[in-house]
């Protein structure tokens, strides 16, 4: 059984979806779905995410401890690990990222990666930044890259 919850937080609503001992997805701006399909709604699985997230737009959770589910192929697995090694309130280029995971001509690669994470925030691709420190791509949206960025700013 999956199951579904919506949230409010800083950054717009925010649906949850998991099978009830794991996270799987976040989606930004996405309201609930109606209890049909494959998705139940209910908070009930979702307590602990929902308490970490809250944690961390407060400002006192900096690195997320979640039973998760994300599915990619070992490019992008080692992708969302690299991911989760930048620190809370920093920022490394797709570049950085492609030249530590030992793939330095994947810059472009790791852009497809990150744009696949389907757990943003937990696995912090708002961190991740083109050339120069530019803000570019994000799935949410650049102002909720920029929100994101700027509350990790605020609370390192």
């Amino acid at each position: 059984m999956m199951y579904t919850c919506y949230m409010e937080s800083p950054v717009g609503g925010l649906r949850l979806e998991g099978d009830g001992e794991r996270l799987h997805t976040i989606r930004f701006g996405t309201p609930p779905l109606p209890d049909d399909g494959p998705f139940k709604q209910s908070k009930a699985p979702f307590g602990e995410a929902i308490r970490q997230l809250s944690a961390y737009f407060s400002g006192s959770l900096k690195t997320f401890s979640l039973p998760i589910q994300i599915d990619g192929t070992p490019f992008q697995q080692q992708v969302w690990q690299a991911l989760c090694e930048i620190p809370y309130g920093q920022t490394a280029s797709y570049g950085e990222i492609a030249r530590q995971i030992g793939r330095p001509g994947a810059a472009r690669a790791v852009g497809g990666a990150n744009h696949r994470n389907s757990l943003p925030i937990v696995i912090p691709c708002h961190r991740v930044v083109g050339a120069g420190g530019r803000l570019v791509g994000y799935g949410g949206g650049l102002h909720i890259k920029e929100a994101l960025l700027d509350l990790e700013r605020r609370h390192r």
